[in-house]
């Protein structure tokens, strides 16, 4: 049974399946892994036939801690701040920094992908004083939070310590105040120059009320009162807040010894690595989702995040051969989906993670399955030569008029492979095909490998490939029949149509071509004296 299928089983009753992220600058596509999967949770409870609700929710009353994404002006002044309280950078419309990160760049991921959360704002539950029970709460019961913080972690908060971050009067910040003195109604705070390395607070001090959004409850404690307030029953997090001892550990106690209420169910969840170091926002490290978003048309993104199980760490490196492999591999779970014979092992479930791939609730599975999809690295090799119909040749390769879906499918393709070749691609999939004459560097072949363009010429005339598949089949079998290792054959291949000792896929490249050229080129190279 497919995961998200099995938690689906083993719950009963409403559920509240919950997300949230800090916009501490530019969403990397490592955070849509969490999106992903918790709609994938949403969506197998509401196949389960349970009522079920998604929140996604903005933690935009995190302090402002990195420095690199504020001009140089702007660091002293709002470093420290509530990241609500941050102008957006310059040119945004938004209202404010949170705003525009998420609400403005990240958010519009979502709904491509299929995916429609109600969506908060923590800063106006804090200010709308729906937090403020859970702010009183923690603040009659500040031993217990200091005890828990002990025990689960091995923390050890000293005996005037108080949950609670106050925004400061004066400057603004909230990074920078410590609070003591709960006497029921107010807390006393000091905004300390030196109380963090990342930002400097202004020395005022005060007594203020933590109620209404004047302050607000540390990360921890914050996590635990929003699944009491939202009746979240299904959350999960990133491995890194999963360890034991760490951050889930200690929201799940004061959630029950604090707030008094059963924490949600957690589905921990891994990583997206790029070249093995794990995405980071607040360093500005790794790619920006809406950047990847505009290359993986949204099946394949939400495929990405959903073939491994979520304890599987991802590996993705967008400039390399991931993006075709990964339209390659989705191309062969829907043809098995379909029912089609397909080589290589097929994860577990692979239908169900084909139907989870697919946008909306209730898509068209058969219909998806058995869709006509072009080659990714087909379609890349196509839009580099001049004067080809892009539509009229899938309609030649599928031998019968695109469908609806099958046409919105391939102008879907169509802009990644563009978008990759703009961004991603490496130097081996760019080429220049040598339509004017045979290159010059077929010179250096041996006869051997002349020999064999002579045979796939003659080969491929007898019976021309009508795919990429086929002529890379056809390019295997004349290299055997020849006894002429592969590796000499590409080079062969590559030297007579692009001048160079590489390339990309030899099939998909012959297949992007006229066949008349294809084989009167061969004929031509093979013809090269030494």
């Amino acid at each position: 049974m497919y995961w998200a299928d099995e938690l689906a089983a083993s719950v009963s009753g409403r559920q509240v399946v919950n997300d949230s992220k800090s916009p501490s600058g530019t969403v990397h596509v490592g955070s849509l892994r969490g999106v992903v999967l918790h709609d994938a949770i949403y969506r197998a409870l509401r196949q389960a036939g349970l009522e079920a609700t998604f929140l996604y929710g903005v933690d935009d009353m995190d302090a402002m801690d990195s420095q690199a994404l504020l001009t140089p002006d702007a660091v002293d002044k709002y470093m420290g701040a509530p990241l609500s309280r941050v102008p957006a950078p310059d040119g945004s419309s938004a209202a404010n920094y949170a705003r525009h990160f998420v609400g403005e760049i990240f958010f519009r991921t979502f709904e491509p992908l299929g995916i429609k959360p109600e969506f908060y704002w923590v800063s106006e539950l804090y200010s709308a004083g729906r937090m403020d029970p859970y702010v009183k709460l923690a603040l009659d019961r500040a031993d217990r939070v200091r005890a828990i913080y002990l025990r689960v972690s091995h923390v050890e908060r000293n005996s005037s310590w108080l949950p609670i971050q106050v925004i400061c009067e004066q400057c603004g910040k909230i990074g920078t105040t410590l609070a003591d003195e709960w006497d029921g109604e107010t807390v006393a705070y000091k905004c300390m120059p030196e109380l963090v390395s990342w930002a400097r607070g202004c020395g005022h001090e005060g007594r203020v009320s933590p109620l209404g959004g004047r302050a607000k409850l540390p990360w921890n404690l914050e996590w635990a009162a929003k699944w009491g307030l939202l009746g979240v029953t299904v959350e999960g997090c990133g491995k890194d807040l999963a360890t034991a001892g760490g951050s889930r550990d200690r929201s799940d106690a004061i959630s029950r010894e604090v707030f008094e209420v059963e924490p949600p169910r957690n589905v921990a969840y891994e990583f997206l690595n790029v070249g093995g170091k794990k995405m980071s926002t607040s360093k500005g490290q790794g790619a920006a989702a809406h950047t990847i978003a505009e290359v993986l048309p949204p099946e394949q993104l939400r495929f990405l995040f959903l073939r491994p199980r979520p304890s599987q760490v991802i590996e993705f490196d967008p400039e390399g051969d991931t993006i075709p492999r990964l339209f390659d591999e989705f191309d062969r779970i829907a043809a098995a989906t379909n029912g089609r014979e397909v080589k290589g092992e097929l994860p577990a479930d692979y239908e169900r993670l084909f139907a989870y791939s697919l946008l909306g609730p209730s898509p068209d599975v058969a219909a998806a399955a058995a869709a006509f999809r072009p080659a990714f690295a087909h379609l890349a090799l196509l839009l580099q030569i001049p004067g080809v119909d892009i539509g009229a040749r899938m309609e030649a390769e599928k031998g019968a008029p695109l469908t609806e879906l099958e046409a919105a499918i391939l102008g879907e393709r169509t802009a990644s492979a563009r978008a990759w070749l703009d961004s991603y691609a490496p130097d081996r999939a760019r080429l220049e095909i040598r339509h004017d004459a045979v290159p010059e560097e077929v010179a250096a072949l041996e006869g051997s490998q002349r020999a064999y363009l002579a045979a796939l010429a003659a080969a491929a005339e007898a019976g021309m490939p009508a795919s990429g598949d086929a002529w890379q089949g056809l390019i295997f079998s004349v290299a055997a029949a020849a006894e002429l290792p592969s590796g000499r054959a590409f080079g062969a291949l590559y030297a007579a149509f692009l001048g160079r000792s590489n390339g990309p896929r030899a099939g998909w490249l012959l297949a992007s071509l006229e066949p008349a050229f294809v084989v009167g080129r061969l004929r031509a190279a093979a013809a090269v004296v030494a």
